[in-house]
């Protein structure tokens, strides 16, 4: 490393890159996580990709983020600041001044910093030339010119040089953070293996930038953060959709079933699409229906073939997919309906995270149409929560919601690699040839009917949309009847609550105040619970992946505390569930809406209020 300097070992640091939606930026922070990631430290990331599709070039509304966290001890959050911000333009800079972190280090490309970039910014006079970043450790580095500089006489077009300067910047990083630069070498080979003139460049400019950090007085030191102590094992950097897909993948072989994909593309949802269609070899079918309703149908249509099928949205598409999921949960077939949750009404912020789809999930069918619900907490156990939902939409034949959001799919951590045949076992609800069926004869125990598999000698049947017999599966207008299956159908969602575990408390199982949460919020809610309790307080966290049912024990949990406090990122759709399945409790709220996770500090500064 540095020859000048000493290191300085660090717990943890929040580093957060930052420029034009053309600058690279998601790709720099994705290189120095998989670093990262190799070199042991326990991490988090938070991607913020810009709401329009085309941002006009140097505004702030077209500012991409990537915010990663990491460090020697757990790591659960993205971090509230930034430690470090590396700002590649004028509006990079002030999209982000209130997320670094005071006496924190600011590198910016001092050459983008023209009369006419500032104004596309908005500001009137120039940041650096005034005091408005005194409180920092500022470096102004010429990174465009610097990089034209070492690639004057490579022979790459302009453009393709100016594409490059990510890697400078990148470099500079590596330099601060002691991190071998060999992993982000390979990479380029890998990506550039027949553009070996750009592969060659990107390495020139990313070793430049790390040359020019050792060099220059304005970063006295550099700073190592220590592998982290976390079980043994396998691990790899897994982003929260990717994950999800691999869920279903093992959730196939353990089932024995062929994995169908019916989807349209819709932001944030769409690379679960992209990460199935690239593993046929598998036997994974995927889909890319015209539209939202042709997705879920064609799912429909794979469920009563026999397969795992699948259909992923976000919350319009959801919407789009109403009528459908009615017509998969009154013919009793097994499909699981993800939505990557986005910022909303609408079609709302598509690149913005937010639990704004619970109450749709829940209840957004015509008629009486319930459907068990489950929803993920961290990038990594998108995993467990898709092979989840696979297992108990096969062994009850029931539609299941699975709900991540988009700071989960697009967020990333580390994921311990393991083995399907360490899995559990998924038993489908799968009737066979000779048995004496009818369509809708009941299991006794979880009241789910047995699936046959069409084709089958002797278990010829027909299935629709209409009202059913409650045995033959015949169209009925019959009152009673309807009623009859309403209930049935509904005691069916109720009693997947005797085929879960119970709900888990973090803390004291008797308390002041309990915090309770559920999907995306994991992290920071854990990360304050946790932080307030090595103080000494008395808190303790329930949060929910399982929403419909609720885990049995949910109401016994409450009765032990005197204050709970039910925190979400939207109006409060959780809390609402809560006062109609338990309103012999009273609830204290804690939300926040503007598509950004919660804040590990505004979090513990509430707590502290409802403690004292």
């Amino acid at each position: 490393m540095s020859t000048k300097n000493n290191a300085v070992d660090l717990e943890k640091v929040v580093i957060k890159f930052a420029g034009d939606s053309g600058d690279g930026m998601q790709l720099t922070g994705t290189q120095f996580t998989d670093t990262s990631a190799l070199l042991g430290n326990d991490l988090a990331t938070f991607p913020d990709y810009p709401a329009e599709i085309r941002a006009p070039i140097g505004t702030v509304a077209g500012v991409s983020g990537f915010q990663v966290h990491i460090g020697n001890v757990e790591i659960n959050t993205p971090g509230d600041i930034a430690d470090v911000l590396v700002a590649m333009n004028p509006a990079a800079l002030k999209a982000n001044r209130v997320w670094i972190k005071d006496g924190g280090t600011i590198i910016v490309n001092s050459d983008s910093f023209t009369k006419k970039d500032l104004e596309k910014a908005g500001y009137q006079t120039n940041p650096l030339e005034d005091e408005t970043f005194d409180a920092y450790n500022l470096v102004q580095a010429p990174i465009t010119s610097l990089t034209r500089e070492t690639l004057k006489d490579s022979g790459l077009d302009g453009k393709s040089i100016g594409r490059s300067k990510n890697m400078f910047a990148l470099g500079m990083v590596y330099w601060m953070f002691n991190r071998p630069m060999e992993q982000t070498e390979n990479f380029l080979n890998a990506k550039f293996a027949k553009k070996p003139l750009i592969v060659e460049s990107n390495i020139k400019v990313l070793h430049a930038g790390y040359n020019f950090a050792d060099t220059i007085e304005a970063l006295p030191s550099s700073y190592t953060v220590a592998k982290a102590d976390i079980d043994k094992g396998t691990y790899r950097n897994i982003m929260g959709n990717q994950a999800t897909a691999w869920g279903f993948i093992a959730a196939a072989e353990k089932s024995g079933k062929e994995l169908f994909l019916g989807s349209y593309p819709i932001t944030p949802a769409t690379d679960i699409l992209h990460e199935l269609a690239k593993h046929k070899n598998l036997g994974v079918k995927t889909f890319q229906a015209e539209d939202e309703i042709a997705g879920i149908c064609s799912a429909i249509g794979a469920s009563f073939a026999g397969d795992l099928a699948i259909t992923t949205t976000s919350g319009p598409g959801l919407a789009l997919k109403g009528e459908a999921l009615g017509l998969a949960m009154i013919a009793e077939l097994p499909l699981v309906v993800v939505n990557v949750q986005r910022g909303g009404p609408s079609t709302g912020l598509p690149t913005k995270t937010e639990q704004s789809d619970l109450l749709q999930a829940l209840y957004g069918r015509n008629g009486e149409s319930p459907v068990v619900v489950v929803a993920a907490s961290t990038p990594s156990n998108c995993f467990d929560w898709a092979f989840e939902a696979s297992r108990l939409a096969l062994e009850h034949n029931t539609p299941v919601v699975l709900l991540t959001d988009g700071y989960l799919g697009n967020g990333a951590g580390p994921w311990k690699i393991r083995s399907v045949k360490d899995m559990p076992n998924i038993n489908p609800l799968v009737a066979t040839q000779g048995e004496d069926w009818q369509p809708y004869a009941r299991d006794v125990e979880k009241l789910a009917r047995k699936h046959a598999i069409p084709g089958t000698k002797g278990l010829e049947h027909r299935l629709g949309g209409l009202e059913k017999d409650e045995l033959t599966g015949n169209v009925s207008y019959d009152p009673d009847n309807h009623e009859v299956m309403c209930s049935l159908r509904a005691e069916k969602v109720e009693r997947v609550t005797n085929f879960i575990p119970n709900q888990e408390i973090f803390g004291d199982e008797k308390g002041d105040v309990l915090v309770v949460g559920w999907g995306g919020t994991y992290g920071s809610l854990y990360t304050a619970v946790k932080e307030l309790r090595e103080e000494g307080k008395d808190v303790s966290l329930a949060h929910f992946n399982y929403i419909n049912p609720l885990p049995k024990n949910t109401a016994e949990i409450f009765s032990n505390y005197k204050t709970i406090v039910v925190c979400e990122i939207n109006k409060g759709q959780f809390v609402s569930l809560l006062r109609m399945k338990h309103p012999e409790f009273k609830y204290e709220q804690f939300n926040h809406i503007q598509g950004l996770p919660f804040k590990t500090t505004e979090l513990k500064e509430h707590f502290n209020t409802l403690l004292s």
